[in-house]
């Protein structure tokens, strides 16, 4: 039976307050509401206990409390979860967001990042060695939740996805130990952290290996909506034939207001973000076909990297209400293009969006079975998301993004990138994401989780 912070036993509660360097927080104290809050807005849970944690020593008495106590156990990284599953109702919130530093090795070309850091953090100490880890394309997202789940974004086609650039990882297990994995120091469960979520313990560092990016070429391109079957099918061919420097995900789109020009507020659109991250000699070259399908609106250019990894940051501040929906596709065939033109016609609020990631390149040069993340044969990852301030419109986002997946799943591969995916389509939805490395993963989490103690997640179950 899981149990309230009211009815703590008062002594053991303080004994636990005394071996933390962080802080509790339990209902009903000041600050309690803005710690339970996650990036979706949607989500509001209430959790009996919250704990701040400052180092590894405070996560493993965290993971100890909890299991002596028979708490519910979320763990919460940088909060930016769709699904809000770094939060829950009546359990312990075990909140690494007090876990942060970045240490570049220029010589070596790696990162020792903390469990509670997110990607803008790593961005900022990185570039100033002209470095960079292959992470996603919102800078406020947190390292440990894109990671573990596998990490899709601007440079995958070069360097692949975050997990092909992990090298090693500090866990605190299920039954409150330590341990460092790596290629040669638990390597079945170094092996299932590499897409397996957080399923199989709380990662208090990531060692990371990094790539020569420091300035990029990219920015967005934007043709009306009616372009939508016409500039997917070009962009599907141009993308297969370009070099893995270049890489782009394609959208249909309203936009919302600034920073765009007034003449393009709240109207529709197909729109590319791109990222060319090889030499910025060969830029103009490789962006001529880009401008030869004369997008209405294009501000491609030379930037810093993190400067396009954090430019939607200000679009999508935190507490907005969200929904997601995902899948995979090996190709974007006309009857797919088709039912973009027809839901992005008709998008039912400013912020809400539909985007397909490529995962060709390097991220389908790596085995299947490699790591936990199966679908290395997919070309695309889509997420549908359903955005808006307001929650009166919570039923419109969640009906409109619904509808759009149930048009576009049935060309789709069967799974799904699980960090797009909201956690409510049950232990099917799962399987099949991870295919037929779940089996593996089960087994996996039974040596090192048999009781299940970290199910707020995208749950595999031991066996």
């Amino acid at each position: 039976m899981k149990q309230s912070a009211t009815s703590f036993d008062s002594t053991s509660l303080e004994s636990f307050r005394k071996q933390l360097r962080g802080s509790i927080t339990l209902p009903g104290e000041a600050g309690y509401d803005n710690a339970r809050k996650v990036y979706n807005g949607m989500i509001n849970k209430h959790p009996a206990i919250i704990v701040k944690c400052l180092d590894a020593a405070d996560v493993m008495a965290s993971v100890k409390f909890g299991k002596e106590n028979n708490l519910l156990v979320a763990v919460r990284g940088g909060g930016h979860n769709g699904g809000g599953l770094g939060i829950c109702d009546d359990g312990m919130v075990i909140d690494l967001s007090g876990i942060k530093y970045v240490k570049v090795n220029p010589e070596n070309k790696t990162v020792t990042v903390g469990g509670g850091n997110t990607w803008g953090e790593v961005d900022h100490a990185t570039h100033a060695f002209g470095l960079a880890v292959p992470a996603g394309v919102v800078s406020t997202t947190g390292v440990g939740g894109l990671t573990l789940g596998g990490g899709i974004g601007y440079l995958a086609r070069k360097h692949g996805l975050t997990i092909d650039n992990l090298l090693e990882a500090d866990i605190v297990l299920a039954d409150g130990s330590f341990v460092t994995v790596n290629s040669k120091q638990h390597p079945d469960l170094f092996w299932a952290i590499r897409g397996g979520s957080g399923n199989f313990g709380i990662v208090t560092s990531f060692l990371f290996k990094a790539h020569d990016v420091d300035t990029i070429y990219g920015g967005p391109s934007l043709w009306p909506i009616e372009k939508t079957e016409e500039i997917m099918e070009w962009y599907h061919e141009f993308l297969e034939n370009a070099p893995d420097e270049l890489n782009g995900f394609i959208a249909t789109l309203e936009i919302p207001g600034p920073p765009f020009p007034e003449p393009l507020h709240h109207k529709k659109f197909c729109g590319i973000v791109w990222c060319y991250s090889g030499d910025l000699k060969n830029a103009d070259k490789i962006f001529e076909p880009v401008r030869a399908k004369n997008p209405v609106f294009e501000h491609i250019g030379p930037m810093p990297f993190p400067v396009l990894q954090s430019v939607f940051d200000g679009l999508f501040p935190p507490g907005l209400h969200w929904y997601w929906k995902a899948d995979f596709f090996k190709e974007l065939r006309p009857d797919l293009a088709a039912q973009c033109l027809k839901y992005g016609s008709d998008i039912p609020t400013p912020l809400s969006q539909m985007h397909l990631y490529p995962i060709s390149g390097a991220v389908n040069r790596i085995d299947s079975s490699a790591t936990p993340w199966a679908y290395r044969d997919a070309k695309y990852a889509s997420v549908i998301i359903g955005v808006d301030p307001n929650p009166a419109n919570d039923g419109k986002i969640t009906e409109w993004c619904k509808d759009y997946w149930n048009a576009m799943h049935p060309y789709s591969s069967g799974g799904a990138y699980l960090n797009f995916e909201m956690n409510e389509d049950g232990d099917d939805r799962v399987k099949k994401s991870y295919g037929k490395n779940y089996e593996r993963l089960s087994s996996i989490k039974k040596k090192y989780d048999p009781e299940n103690f970290f199910r707020v997640n995208q749950n595999i179950k031991p066996v």
